[in-house]
Order: structure tokens, then sequence, then C-alpha cells
């Protein structure tokens, strides 16, 4: 496999991130690679599913995923998570080239105890950046230079973003990691997420169609 550094797009910020581990992994939907990084700072791990060979190509399918334990483990139908995660999966497994960068910021990077204690906010009627300020976060302090770093140790020279929000799209051209085009990941809503998902739509622009007349244009040129 290809993950030579010559093919590595210009690296703007490091994490100092070690490749720790890896190992073919049987799923369901086939066969894929698991990467563990690890940051050698904080010990915080971080991981790559692989589906085929990346290294040196040109718009891989990739999605950036932050880690959401209500939903992926916990069943919790309060968010689109788990839905999205599948799906991306489902989409590279079928394409037989791919990437999710799995990052370890749940709760929009406030943590797990705090987002629960959003939870409880909005239950009480705060959305969900009323209770993430109510709690002295801002709305969303996830980052995305860690997965820009991961694409660029696979060896990925540019990327097809599975993706709703823009500002993952800005933040890796930012770090240097071109973006080709947008894959919509669409998700079917439900009674309890309907609110959150227009929430994200309406306060920080993600790119999401909650009905058919709604509509988004999926090429960043």
């Amino acid at each position: 496999m290809s993950d030579s550094p010559q093919a590595l797009p210009t690296r703007k910020s490091t994490h100092q991130l070690e490749r720790f581990s890896e190992a073919e992994l049987p799923t369901e939907r086939g066969p894929f690679r698991v990467v563990v990084f690890r940051e050698k700072r904080t010990g915080r791990e971080h991981v790559a599913m692989v589906r085929g060979d990346v290294g040196g190509k040109e718009g891989v399918p990739v999605r950036l995923h932050s880690e959401c334990l209500t939903s992926e483990v916990l069943g919790s139908l309060k968010c689109d998570c788990r839905e999205q995660l599948e799906r991306a999966l489902d989409l590279i497994a079928q394409t037989g080239c791919g990437v999710v960068v799995y990052l370890r910021q749940e709760g929009r990077g406030i943590g797990l105890g705090n987002k629960i204690k959003a939870y409880a906010l909005q239950a009480k009627g705060a959305d969900t950046y009323e209770a993430n300020r109510m709690l002295g976060f801002a709305d969303d302090l996830r980052t995305y230079d860690v997965a820009a770093e991961i694409l660029r140790s696979l060896g990925v020279r540019s990327v097809d973003l599975i993706t709703n929000n823009p500002l993952k799209i800005a933040a890796l051209v930012d770090e240097g990691i071109p973006v080709h085009r947008r894959i919509p990941s669409r998700t079917e809503h439900n009674p309890h997420n309907v609110g959150y998902l227009r929430t994200k739509r309406e306060r920080s622009g993600h790119l999401i169609e909650l009905f058919p007349e709604d509509d988004s244009e999926a090429s960043v040129g």
C-alpha cells in the first residue's frame, strides 16, 4: 500500500500524532483496515477505518465523524450521529475505497458528562447551542486539524467529503487537504431529533435536507 510521505498534502499544523497500531478488521460490510492514531501529548486515541488502497489517491470518499456514545452505543434518538456513521460506512464499502476518521471529541468537544448536563438543560427548553453556552462552552469546540494529519499519514491527496457541515470543508481546506466535492450525508429525522436538526441548519448553516422540498448544492468546486 502506498502511504509514502511524498504523497501527503502540505502540513499546516501538528499534534505530533503517532501511528500506534493497525490491523485488518472483518465487518458486516466486508473487510476494513483499522488504524489507531495516538496524540503524543495527551494520549488521546483516534481511529481511521480504511477501505481499499487510499495512498496517493485523489477524491477519496472521507467522513470526519466525532464520537457519539449516546447515539452509537446507547441508541439515543436525540441526534442522527449513528445514522450518519453507518451510511458513510455503507457508501465507502459500496465504493470499495474510502476512510472514516473517528475523532474522540464527544458532545461537540465538551465531553460525555457535560453533554448529559446539556441534555438536562435541553429538557427544560434550551436548544443545543443555548445549553452549551449555559454550561460556559462555545457552540462547538471540535477541531479537525488532527483529522487532516491522519489523512496525510494515510497518503490521501484530496477528498470527497461526506458531510452536511460547511465548517468541516473549510477546516480541511485550511489544513491543506483539498476537498474536491461534498457528498451530502442524508438521514431520516424523527420526533426526537427534528428540532436538533433544524437548529443545526438554521444556526450554524448545516446543509441538512429535512423534507423532500429541501435542496442543497453538493459541489464545492
